[in-house]
């Protein structure tokens, strides 16, 4: 295991940070977040942990823009910036990224094109070609089919493959915060593998910051964390270091489970998928 802090860029270059600062936030009227304390910086490796209806998803959705959630207190800034005041679209320029829990399949938009045009809008002209060299090179460093770039975005894809695919969408964009929402979930011993050791030697080669939420230790055996937070109805209620994974292993959340009464986290969200690209599958 890394200690915290121990990551740096191989450029050398400035530290970025992710702040959340007593972050409150509601959907369909429930509050969700009551007060998320959270600091990412370049290099470091954030792990949130807790059960389910705890509020992890709506923590990435929070960060990232998600329409139809409500912030009803608290910041998130990137570097001082007001993250709270940027459109989606706007944040991700900045150099935030969400590899989701459920990718969206785009029929008729093809991968290059969509990685050409998330360059461009963040200001990052690509070269004639080197978003194909990107890809292909990617691709190859995470056990990514070279067919499947031929695909429309995610269209006919399985849960690994669509999650190799984000991993790959990842290493082409190249941002500062990666927040990976449940990236283990649908992938298999090798996909698993390859995906971590991927986001992990990003974390050293560029600095980047990652905040990846899971529910099991397994992701974490290969993306090592500096710092493992427990969530629990919406509040940050255990911090530490690699360990406190182990313990959650060994013993689960009952320890730190509050108050039942407290309104869980939406399992079912009503919506158009095609208007919503952060949407869930409805159960």
């Amino acid at each position: 295991m890394s200690e915290q802090g121990e990551r740096t860029t191989s450029e050398g270059g400035p530290v970025t940070v992710l702040q959340l600062d007593g972050l409150r936030a509601s959907v369909a009227g429930k509050e969700i977040l009551r007060g998320v304390d959270l600091v990412v910086r370049s290099g470091e490796v954030h792990a949130v942990m807790g059960p389910n209806g705890s509020g992890k998803s709506t923590l990435s959705h929070v960060i990232m823009g998600r329409p139809g959630y409500e912030v009803l207190g608290g910041t998130i800034t990137l570097d001082g910036a007001d993250v709270l005041a940027m459109a989606p679209h706007e944040r991700a320029a900045a150099g935030l990224f969400l590899a989701m829990q459920y990718p969206t399949e785009v029929p008729g938009v093809s991968l290059e094109a969509m990685l050409t045009e998330a360059l461009v809008g963040a200001g990052r002209v690509a070269a004639v070609g080197e978003v194909r060299t990107r890809m292909v090179a990617e691709a190859e460093r995470i056990g990514f089919d070279e067919r499947f770039l031929q695909r429309p975005l995610n269209v006919d894809l399985s849960g690994g493959e669509k999650k190799r695919n984000e991993t790959l969408q990842l290493g082409v964009l190249q941002p500062r915060i990666a927040i990976l929402d449940e990236i283990d979930s649908g992938l298999d011993v090798d996909a698993l593998r390859d995906v971590s050791r991927r986001v992990e030697a990003e974390t050293n080669e560029r600095g980047l910051g990652v905040l990846a939420i899971t529910h099991y230790r397994r992701l974490l055996t290969e993306l090592r964390p500096d710092v493992v937070h427990v969530l629990v109805r919406g509040r940050i209620v255990a911090t530490g270091g690699p360990e406190l994974a182990d313990e959650l292993e060994r013993s689960g959340y009952a320890g730190f489970t509050e108050d039942a009464s407290e309104p869980e986290e939406p399992t079912r969200d009503v919506g158009d998928p095609l208007q919503d690209p952060f949407a869930d599958p409805l159960p």
